[in-house]
């Protein structure tokens, strides 16, 4: 199946870009595409073996942690987002 991926900020500077399209198999759940994303390119998005708290992660807008966390599935065409944390007042 086929993704599009997007990054901001630090992630889009890790990355080098601001999207790539990467074929995945039909299994494919969001933990699967962050773990290769980290392995990849060095990012920091896991800590003692869970997705990092301050990051958001949105799959074709809305956050993941309102879905199933890393164990969400993906389908075909789907877009997955990834922000660094924020901060600020």
């Amino acid at each position: 199946m086929a993704l599009e991926l997007r990054f901001f900020a630090n992630f889009r500077e890790a990355v080098g870009q601001k999207t790539l399209e990467r074929e995945y198999p039909d299994d494919t759940t969001v933990g699967d595409v962050l773990h290769d994303l980290a392995d990849e390119y060095g990012l920091d998005l896991f800590e003692d073996g869970d997705l990092r708290t301050q990051l958001s992660v949105m799959k074709n807008g809305k956050d993941v942690v309102h879905i199933e966390g890393v164990d969400t599935r993906l389908d075909d065409g789907d877009t997955l987002s990834v922000f660094p944390p924020v901060a600020g007042g």
